[in-house]
């Protein structure tokens, strides 16, 4: 299901997804046996859903924070989503400096902590356990403890950001420190997010331990530690990006007529040294390019009766690549135009994109 848009910030979308209404669930079912028991049943169900409705506000809130120092940057967001268990400010081009990714990091936090702040300042405004003092309250816990989890030094977490802003300034490389702070989540993920959850918070007498405490922290452990995998990969992924060229990978090719039989179009590519076969026209322009699995696909003994026409792609716009390119501008050429072979013109060659899949690829 696709996620709803309720607004807009600084020009961002801001949506809701349709998990989040598990979360609210999970929250009515949580609280409102008790809240209906203290406070009767219609007012303790819509204290429960007010603080489900509070929380989501909590998190676009944190997440909006992101957005304007990301956007005051001059970095472009494409939208801030709240989901199940997390917010996310999708922000497509990483800070260009370790104060700036610190100052993106550390403000999702700081605006938690200012709610919590608000919610205690409130506090005195009510009456003692009345239900605008218990709301007031757990905006206050809440925001404080989202503020607290999210500073936990380990990326995915804006904690685990600011770890690598740090270490980003320390070492000056920017993917080592992506993935020292990745490490480091996956350890949050594994062993900090239980032992809080499990053992300070119940000891503090802030939760107590019950199955749905033990799937929300199962919840979160795997949240984080996924999270952290993934960037893990992703760091590795950028690491070899550079390897990607079309100068390295790109394949000799030959020049052949549509109606040349596919068996002497691969007796020349074979004579020539050359792996790839390039359809042109009679100006020399490129028509169509060989696809290697469908010449694989035909029968030796069929090749002279086939046409190379008839294993070829049509070359469309995009198809045809700059031997310029290389690394991220590279996949982004092949990632607007996808296809299975690209034609290189001058001197004439073909860039297969399992080539480029082999090196980009992590092991």
């Amino acid at each position: 299901m696709r996620a709803l848009q309720i607004g807009r910030v600084l020009g961002v979308p801001v949506l809701v997804s349709p998990s989040w209404l598990l979360f609210a669930g999970f929250v009515l079912l949580s609280f409102g046996p008790q809240l209906a028991q203290d406070y009767g049943d219609t007012r303790g169900y819509t204290a429960a859903g007010a603080f489900a409705v509070l929380l989501l506000v909590s998190v676009l809130l944190h997440e909006i924070g992101h957005c304007v120092v990301a956007r005051a940057f001059d970095l472009p967001v494409k939208s801030i989503t709240v989901t199940f268990l997390a917010g996310l400010t999708e922000i497509t081009e990483p800070p260009q400096t370790p104060a700036r990714e610190y100052a993106v990091a550390i403000i999702g936090p700081m605006v938690s902590l200012l709610l919590a702040g608000i919610g205690l300042g409130m506090l005195p405004l009510f009456t003692e356990g009345s239900l605008p003092y218990l709301l007031s309250g757990v905006v206050a816990v809440s925001n404080g403890l989202v503020a607290a989890f999210n500073l936990l030094p380990g990326l995915p977490l804006d904690g685990g950001r600011v770890l690598r802003a740090g270490l980003w300034q320390l070492t000056g490389s920017a993917e080592r420190s992506t993935v020292l702070a990745a490490q480091a989540g996956r350890v949050v993920g594994v062993v900090v997010v239980p032992l809080l959850l499990l053992g300070v918070l119940p000891a503090l007498g802030v939760t107590s331990l019950g199955v749905s405490t033990l799937l929300f922290t199962a919840l979160i452990a795997a949240f984080v530690y996924v999270g952290a995998n993934a960037t893990l990969q992703r760091a590795k992924f950028l690491e070899r990006v550079p390897r990607a060229s079309v100068l390295a990978l790109a394949r000799p090719a030959i020049a052949v007529t549509a109606s040349l039989p596919l068996a002497e179009a691969v007796r020349q590519a074979q004579e020539a040294g050359a792996r790839g076969v390039v359809v042109v026209d009679g100006n020399g322009q490129p028509e169509a390019v060989v696809s290697e699995a469908a010449v694989v696909a035909v029968p030796e003994d069929r090749r002279p009766w086939v046409t190379v026409s008839t294993v070829a792609r049509r070359v469309v716009d995009g198809m045809v690549l700059d031997p310029s390119l290389e690394g991220e501008r590279l996949l982004e050429a092949m990632s607007r135009v996808p296809a299975t072979e690209y034609v290189v013109p001058h001197p004439l060659r073909v860039l297969i994109a399992e080539d480029v899949a082999r090196v980009v690829t992590p092991h």
